[in-house]
C-alpha cells in the first residue's frame, strides 16, 4: 500500500527514472545471464544452452598460464599508481580554484582544464604519440635544445605506465574537480564567517574546514575507484602497446581481448573478465566496510 501511495503522489519521477532504469536492466543485467559460457566450451553452432559444460576448465588455464602474474601485477600496478596520482590531484585543484577570486581567471582557468576531458581516446592517444615522438616530437625537441639525448617515451616499459597515467590526469582532472567544487560550494559560509572572525589564515581554512566538508565526497569516489581498479581502460592502453613496452603495457583487459576474442575463445574471455568482476566486487565491499568503519561514509 506504502508503494502503491508512493508511486501515485510521485509518479513523475518515477517516470524519470524508467530510461535509466531500462539502460541498465537490458544493457548491464540481462546480459549477466550469458557469463554461464565461462563454464561451458561454448560453440556458435549449439549455442549458449546446448554447449558442453567445461566447469572451472577455463579458469584454471587462466591461473595456470605462465602470464597470470605478470598481466595481475601490470593490472594492479597501473590501476594503484593511477588512483595514487588520479585521486589527489581533483582534490588540489579544486581546493585553488575555490581560493581563487579574480572570477575571470577561475573560469578561464576550469575552462582550460575541463576541456581535455571532451577529446576522444584516439585523438588522445594521437597527440600523445605526436607529442613524445623521438625524432618529431615537442618533448623531444626540447630536450634536444637542452643538449639533452632523445627518448623514446612509449618503447621504454619502465615509463609507459608515468605516460598512461599523467596523461590520463592531464585529460580526466578538470572534470573530476567539478565534483569537488560542487561539495564546496555545499559547505556552510557561517563556518568561514566564524573562521575569520577567529583570524583563521586561509590555509587553515583549507585544513579545517575545507577538506572536512569534501571528505564524505571524496571517500566514495575512492571507494568507486577502488572497486575498478581491475577495470583499466582498455582502449587507451591498447592503443598505446607496442611490441617494446609489452612489458608492462599488457593487461588482463588488452590480454583477454587477443586470446580470447581475435581467437574466438569466447569461453575463456568470459571467464576471466567473471574473474574481474568478482575480484572487483570483493574490493568494493572490503574498502566500502573500511570506509564506513573509519569514517561514518559509505556507498551504503
Amino acid at each position: 500500500m506504502e508503494a502503491r501511495r508512493s508511486f501515485r503522489k510521485h509518479w513523475q519521477f518515477y517516470l524519470l527514472i524508467i530510461p535509466a532504469v531500462l539502460y541498465f536492466l537490458i544493457f548491464k543485467y540481462i546480459p549477466m545471464v550469458n557469463a554461464v559460457i565461462a563454464f561451458k566450451d561454448y560453440s556458435v553452432v549449439k549455442g549458449i544452452w546446448h554447449s558442453p559444460w567445461a566447469g572451472f576448465k577455463h579458469f584454471n588455464l587462466f591461473f595456470n598460464n605462465p602470464q597470470f602474474w605478470v598481466l595481475m601485477k601490470n593490472t594492479l600496478f597501473l590501476s594503484l599508481y593511477q588512483i595514487a596520482i588520479g585521486f589527489p590531484v581533483p582534490i588540489l585543484l579544486a581546493l585553488a580554484l575555490n581560493e581563487v577570486r579574480n572570477g575571470i581567471f577561475k573560469r578561464a582557468v576550469q575552462l582550460v582544464t575541463y576541456a581535455p576531458y571532451f577529446i576522444s581516446t584516439v585523438v588522445m592517444v594521437s597527440m600523445i604519440m605526436l607529442l613524445l615522438s623521438p625524432r618529431l616530437g615537442v618533448i623531444n625537441i626540447i630536450l634536444q635544445s637542452f643538449g639533452l639525448e632523445t627518448i623514446n617515451f612509449l618503447g621504454i616499459p619502465s615509463m609507459f605506465r608515468s605516460v598512461y597515467v599523467w596523461s590520463d590526469v592531464w585529460q580526466g582532472a578538470g572534470y573530476s574537480a567539478v565534483i569537488y567544487l560542487a561539495a564546496l560550494a555545499g559547505v556552510d559560509p557561517s563556518l568561514y564567517e566564524a573562521a575569520k572572525v577567529d583570524g583563521a589564515s586561509r590555509f587553515q581554512k583549507i585544513i579545517h574546514i575545507d577538506i572536512p566538508g569534501i571528505m564524505p565526497t571524496a571517500v566514495i569516489i575512492l571507494i568507486l575507484s577502488v572497486g575498478n581498479i581491475m577495470s583499466v581502460g582498455f582502449e587507451k592502453i591498447y592503443l598505446l602497446q607496442n611490441p617494446l613496452n609489452l612489458e608492462t603495457a599488457e593487461i588482463i583487459a588488452t590480454y583477454v581481448y587477443k586470446i580470447g576474442l581475435l581467437n574466438a575463445n569466447f569461453s575463456f574471455a568470459t571467464a576471466v573478465g567473471l574473474f574481474n568482476s568478482v575480484v572487483n566486487l570483493i574490493l568494493l565491499l572490503l574498502v566500502n566496510a573500511i570506509a564506513k568503519r573509519i569514517s561514518s561514509t559509505s556507498l551504503w
